[in-house]
């Protein structure tokens, strides 16, 4: 029995590939030369004719359709492609990694049917597929242009929510949502070792926060809120002010669970439920918990006043004051306003949640984060807002005035920003394309300039070659920490009373152990999320019964190597499975259109909601996904692209893009050529790329003034 090995492992043959014939062909119609399919080695799933589509020239549209057949007879098995008119495939064969092409015209052959059933794999007409349908052709971006994307491999994971929704790793903004960390070790905080090891095993989820790092929240496998520390304030919300060494149960909070946790530097806490609730507690001199009071709440107090309505979806704190990101894309402020941080345009105080307009007021915020008297936004555009103090020049802004009301950083302008963080007077901000920008307070180093020079302009933070996917900083500390796509985290900034001016490759694998064991004090920035290794959910099962030979129904033989699959996951899952399986006996299914690590993704991803595959891979799964109409892992496939495009394959990722309709990775392709024109033009990609969709891209491209001097 034949197990498959690791897709990273395997040779790249992404997509289908041109070749040797598909059969051995008893009879064969007109005859028509393929294209060379030189155009670029690296992404073999590019090679051949480009489909029809909206950038290209009307000509060169299909005249005609692919039919493919299966004839069963007495032990053998006829297959057969009938080709009319234009528009030629690629097709990768399966068996010893063979590689078939399919002309014009019609083949056929018999062959001996293995045992036990095998069937091919009925696949729809290409009609239906949503290339076919474009007009134009579109080039594939430059014959020589061989250049390998430069990222490793990488999962992008999902749900199956809705078409939108994915996990942020990579295109979306990352919410203030809790970690996913597996076996995070929650000892490396002091404060938990107050706790024994069976209680530190039931955590789920922790924040370790305070001026000392002396007070911790956290959830147990129950689903139970437990609290311990110091409780300054009360911010233990226990409904006293006694400190504690032994973990006390939350019961206010009883049968709500935590989405997100922010606190302020009184201790004030502010936290929203996965109901879209949020409750408040703690310190509140300057009525930074929103209940129109300045009592210190001792207990969790339910703030629903302008948020009645509402569904929060992300929480940060300054020092003493606080907002919420709602999901339908507005903010909402209270507390301490002495600098303008509430965005109010006035610098009184604000007793209770109250909407940030200005700027903002027709904006769709995607993300927000606060410094110590400072708060950020950033919109689904990509720009960001700034309003509040501005003494160590932490607004970016260029000046050191002080902003009562959200103003844009103009210094951005070109640069999509995913993500922002804020340190105790200095700022982060990632961009799509994996590059850090910072500015503001840097007396420890913490903008990784190399020097302690404040910084008024974004200023970018250079961290080897390697992509970030990650950037975290905490408003009570003076430290910063990235994390690249690469898994290699950094760290820069205050540490343990020395400065480090510049990004410092540590022996961590997540960014919250840098806060963990160099902060001061050490806090988590963001809520954790713990998930143990003897404990399956559902999801964890399924993951677990992908590729297992022991309990699976159906064997896909795709190059020779078996994969193990079962049919009533796949027909749940995957409406063409659902179609194609019904009432099928068979038990292994013979795969010659796709190669094995795409298709070896394309089934792991029906068991995971995740792709494991390198970008360049990635690309012949995009082709998949477009042809099995599975827009979800369409997206996934997109952001995973996304990850590996520089200057030498931008122009084949544009190609891309355009064939499989990709209209978000196009745009995303689009503004990286036009943000690195000097370079993307000197490519041998640009230079033999096809007339039509050069001319496109010049016009669309000085339509957004990228030829202005």
């Amino acid at each position: 029995m034949i197990r498959a090995p690791d897709v990273r492992t395997t040779s790249r043959k992404a997509g289908r590939d041109w070749g040797r014939t598909i059969v051995e062909k008893v009879a064969t119609a007109s005859r028509a030369p393929h294209p060379s399919g030189s155009g670029i080695s690296k992404f073999p799933s590019l090679r051949g004719p480009q489909p029809w589509r909206r950038w290209g020239c009307p000509s060169g549209e299909p005249s005609g359709k692919r039919q493919r057949w299966t004839q069963r007879g007495r032990g053998c098995e006829v297959l057969g492609v009938h080709w009319e008119g234009r528009g030629s495939r690629r097709e990768s064969g399966a068996g010893g990694g063979g590689r078939r092409s399919r002309e014009e015209g019609l083949g056929a052959v018999a062959r001996p049917l293995p045992s036990p059933r095998v069937r091919s794999f009925p696949f729809p007409s290409r009609a239906g597929h949503p290339s076919a349908s474009r007009r134009g052709q579109a080039a594939a971006g430059g014959g020589a242009n061989t250049s390998r994307l430069r990222a490793p491999d990488l999962a992008v994971t999902g749900d199956r929510g809705g078409d939108g929704d994915v996990t942020r790793a990579c295109d979306e903004p990352v919410r203030a949502t809790p970690s996913s960390l597996k076996m995070l070790d929650v000892g490396k905080w002091p404060i938990f070792s107050l706790c024994s090891e069976e209680e530190l095993q039931l955590v789920r989820q922790a924040c370790v926060f305070g001026s000392a790092g002396n007070e911790v929240l956290y959830t147990t496998v129950n689903d139970e809120i437990f609290v311990l520390g110091t409780n300054c304030c009360g911010c233990l919300g226990l409904g006293d002010v006694q400190s504690t060494i032994e973990p006390r149960r939350l019961d206010s909070l009883s049968g709500k669970k935590i989405a997100c946790l922010s606190y302020g530097s009184g201790p004030h806490v502010v936290l929203a439920t996965t109901e879209g609730e949020v409750f408040t507690w703690g310190h509140n001199a300057y009525s930074q918990l929103g209940n129109g009071t300045t009592n210190h709440g001792l207990v969790p107090c339910h703030i629903s006043t302008n948020l009645s309505n509402k569904q929060v979806i992300e929480v940060a704190c300054g020092s003493y004051h606080s907002l919420v990101l709602t999901s339908d894309g507005e903010v909402f402020a209270w507390g301490y306003n002495n600098s303008g941080q509430v965005g109010s345009g006035s610098t009184a105080n604000q007793p209770i949640p109250r909407r940030v307009t200005g700027c903002l007021q027709n904006k769709t915020v995607v993300n927000i984060a606060c410094g110590q008297m400072c708060s950020m936004a950033v919109v689904d555009t990509g720009e960001v807002y700034v309003w509040g103090y501005n003494g160590n020049g932490q607004l970016g802004l260029g000046s050191g005035g002080n902003q009562p009301t959200p103003c844009r950083i103009a210094a951005l302008q070109g640069i999509r920003v995913q993500r922002v963080a804020c340190g105790y007077a200095h700022t982060l901000v990632l961009t799509d394309e994996g590059q850090v920008y910072a500015w503001g307070a840097n007396s420890y180093g913490q903008l990784g300039t190399g020097n302690k020079s404040n910084q008024s302009y974004p200023t970018p933070v250079i961290v080897e070659k390697d992509r970030i996917i990650e950037i975290a900083a905490c408003h009570s500390a003076h430290t910063s920490a990235a994390k690249t796509q690469g898994g290699h985290v950094y760290m820069w900034g205050q540490c343990r009373g020395q400065s480090v001016t510049l990004p410092h490759l540590t022996h961590f694998s997540s960014t919250d152990d840098v806060f963990a064991c160099f902060a001061t004090p050490a806090v988590t920035w963001r809520l954790l999320s713990v998930e143990p290794d003897d404990h399956l959910t559902v999801a964890e099962s399924l993951k677990r019964e992908f590729d297992n030979p022991n309990t699976a129904d159906l064997k896909f033989l795709v190059d020779g190597k078996y994969i193990y699959a079962h049919k009533v996951l796949l027909k749940i899952r995957c409406e063409h499975f659902r179609s194609s399986l019904e009432g099928n006996e068979d038990e292994i299914v013979e795969m010659s259109e796709f190669s094995y690590p795409v298709y070896r993704a394309f089934l792991e991803y029906l068991y995971t909601d995740s792709i494991s595959l390198s970008p360049e891979e990635a690309v012949g799964l995009l082709d998949l996904a477009t042809f099995y109409r599975e827009n979800r892992l369409k997206k996934l496939c997109q952001q995973t692209i996304k990850q590996g495009i520089c200057e030498e394959n931008a122009i084949a990722l544009l190609s891309a893009a355009v064939k499989y309709d990709a209209q978000d990775l196009e745009e995303f392709c689009f503004r990286f050529c036009v943000n690195h024109l000097t370079v993307v033009t000197q490519t041998s990609g640009f230079a033999e790329m096809d007339h039509d969709l050069l001319k496109n891209f010049i016009s669309k491209a000085s339509r957004v003034g990228a030829f202005k001097n």
